[in-house]
């Protein structure tokens, strides 16, 4: 019996799925899904993993130092695993990488020298790429003879059309990589492949997903194919997302260099780790501690995130030419009624009316019956988008021994 690990690396956090490959015709099936976060030097890190039925297999924090970086913490992971499945016979790992640059733009086996391009890439993602490839280095180190394979969150969008996939700068920009990747491709593509499953006639018009969560995005589908994101060159630019502050007038920068006298590395800081929801509010970058604080300063942080995202929804609707279906998913997409009705709250003017009952029961179908724009809410699950990356990856090494 096959199965194959799936890995998604933050900055802190090591999430897994643990699937069972099946025959070519099967979806891998999920056997353990789990989570393993404040990993770091001096961190008392903590794992949680259930079984997909939910049963919570365990639930332990770790003495301080105990997981000092990525490796211990797939170690641990590993060791978890075995105890779980000791008939466990590990064909793959797949690994979500966030940034594939102008080069990548669909899952790749890890090789030398795809590792050495990938590194290349760090400083156009430098919370999640870093991270990404260490999680790469210890699965390499610990399972050596089974294949691997990145999945890229810029993959979806390769695509764009070129308007959209461009700065207003010097050519020679363009040419070196300077371009609009977007990201959060691959709950993007398990969307849309939700989508075309469910309601295939939805899935063949004009579709707006907002990806709501720590990370944020938006993006615009016709026919299932991106062709418009809200991030850019890095993981920055559009919403603000729990600690990142999303658009932002390039002379800010400026100004932090020039009158602030701040280094690279501190700006860097500000954008990426201070900003977003905790910097609006003083408080946290959770939306649920915001909800439930009242404060002024975190009802302006919730007002400006649900600004962005009625601004954004206008403007792609504007690039695809209408809208036919809005989909909400990501942690706060998926959970919030409140920045659902709140994004949704006077857009008859796009055809767009949730029904309240329907959207605080958390329905799938949150419009109303009239709505000419269809509302859904569909949980995303980037890790079965890895798993048959990886699985994909296993066939077709058989194929070819064979």
């Amino acid at each position: 019996m096959a199965h194959v690990l799936t890995l998604n690396a933050g900055s802190s956090s090591l999430k897994f799925g643990f699937f069972k490959l099946g025959d070519a015709t099967e979806d891998p099936e999920a056997r353990i899904v789990g989570l393993m976060e404040r990993i770091g030097p001096g961190e008392r890190a903590h794992i949680k993993a259930k079984r997909q039925d939910g049963h919570v297999l365990i639930d332990q924090e770790y003495g301080r130092n105990h997981v000092a970086d990525h490796s211990a913490a797939l170690s641990r992971i590993v060791e978890f695993l075995r105890e779980q499945r000791p008939e466990m016979r590990l064909a793959a790992v797949g690994h979500r990488v966030v940034h594939g640059g102008p080069d990548f733009d669909a899952p790749t086996e890890l090789t030398p020298a795809v590792m050495e391009r990938l590194a290349q890439f760090e400083p156009l993602a430098p919370l999640h790429q870093p991270p990404n490839l260490s999680g790469v280095r210890a699965a390499l180190e610990l399972f050596p003879d089974a294949g691997q394979v990145a999945c890229f969150d810029t993959a979806f969008h390769r695509h764009h059309p070129w308007v959209n996939d461009t700065f207003a700068l010097p050519r020679k920009f363009y040419d070196q990589g300077v371009r609009r990747y977007g990201f959060h491709g691959l709950s993007y593509q398990y969307i849309a492949e939700t989508l075309k499953e469910i309601a295939p006639h939805l899935h063949m018009g004009r579709t707006i997903v907002a990806h709501l969560g720590n990370g944020a995005s938006m993006c615009g589908l016709m026919g299932g194919r991106s062709v418009a994101s809200t991030m850019g060159f890095t993981a920055l630019d559009g919403l603000p997302m729990g600690t990142r502050c999303g658009q932002l007038d390039p002379g800010v920068i400026l100004y932090m260099l020039q009158n602030e006298g701040m280094s690279p590395a501190e700006i860097e800081d500000v954008l990426y780790r201070q900003s977003g929801l905790v910097g609006l509010s003083g408080l946290s970058n959770d939306m649920r501690t915001l909800e439930a604080a009242g404060t002024e300063e975190t009802r302006q942080a919730i007002d400006y995130f649900v600004f962005r995202i009625r601004r954004e929804l206008g403007g792609l609707a504007a690039v695809l030419g209408g809208v036919s279906t809005l989909i909400f998913c990501g942690g706060i997409g998926e959970n919030s009624a409140h920045i659902r009705e709140k994004v949704c709250e006077g857009m008859g003017w796009l055809g767009l009316e949730i029904d309240e009952g329907r959207n605080l029961r958390g329905e799938r179908m949150i419009s109303t019956d009239f709505s000419r724009v269809r509302v859904l809410i569909i949980p995303t699950n980037e890790e079965i988008v890895i798993a048959r990356a990886a699985r994909d990856l296993v066939e077709s090494k058989q194929g070819t021994v064979a």
